[in-house]
């Protein structure tokens, strides 16, 4: 893995000194660009106004279409993946800067934020040429103060960390459609069903069922945030739904919405 322990300031990106402590960084990506894993001194706010990424930590995955936005403290390595062409926006904060301005919120851990309209202009509106620095200033501080907001997991894939578990959840994410039996994939990875079904449960916190079900949502989401002509009954017969509800139902029990809903809100 290649260690970057400073910002990365991408070929042609536009940096953004807001003052001492917090550089804004503007840049566009094709789809299929891969961001190598890395990590910075500083921790940062990784946005796509426009696009969806994916975001892989030794934790897990995240899926990150234009209403969401990934936290990553400074010296977390992750990469980055680019599934479909993406206005990228990041924030980078320096640990003396977020001790002084955090007020005691919990920033030393990765999580996703669902974007709210303001958090949105926000963003946007900190990389506006006339916006003037002090201007700039308070839209961070205003950014900062979204990330209080409740957190969203829905896009968050759990990655055991034992290998035959972690063998296992990538042979899931392989083909997420598929009906996976508990037994058979043990098999495959060198361990018992029960073994198995327990280091899923202690390591994701989730059921093997269940995380198996977030990996199939989580694929929907992928879809539905990156071919805006998919049709619902198209992509739950795609995932092997027997019907339009039971897709449904299932996108609601993780992400609290129904497809229709959310491919709304990502439009």
């Amino acid at each position: 893995m290649t260690i970057v322990d400073t910002p990365l300031k991408p070929l042609g990106a536009d940096r953004v000194t807001t003052e001492p402590g917090v550089h804004l960084i503007a840049r566009s990506y094709l789809k299929g660009t891969r961001l190598e894993p890395h990590m910075h001194r500083e921790s940062q706010l990784i946005y796509a106004s426009a696009g969806t990424m994916q975001v892989t930590t030794p934790q897990g995955r995240w899926l990150v279409p234009p209403d969401r936005a990934v936290w990553v403290p400074a010296r977390h390595a992750h990469a980055i993946d680019m599934l479909a062409d993406s206005e990228m926006r990041t924030l980078y904060f320096e640990l003396d800067w977020l001790a002084r301005e955090a007020r005691g919120q919990r920033l030393d851990r990765e999580f996703v934020v669902q974007v709210s309209p303001l958090l949105h202009q926000a963003i946007l509106a900190m990389f506006s040429p006339d916006g003037g620095p002090e201007r700039t200033a308070m839209l961070v501080r205003l950014a900062l103060l979204e990330l209080r907001r409740a957190e969203d997991s829905s896009t968050f894939i759990p990655l055991p960390q034992d290998p035959r578990a972690r063998r296992a959840a990538l042979l899931v994410l392989a083909s997420p459609a598929s009906e996976h039996d508990l037994a058979t994939l043990a098999g495959k990875v060198g361990s018992s069903a029960r073994t198995l079904s327990r280091l899923f449960a202690a390591e994701t916190r989730l059921s093997f069922k269940a995380w198996c079900q977030r990996a199939r949502i989580a694929a929907a989401i992928e879809r539905l945030s990156t071919d805006r002509h998919l049709s619902v009954k198209q992509l739950a017969a795609d995932l092997g739904y027997a019907s339009v509800p039971a897709f449904s139902y299932a996108f609601r029990q993780v992400t609290g919405r129904t497809p229709t809903e959310f491919a709304g809100q990502t439009g």
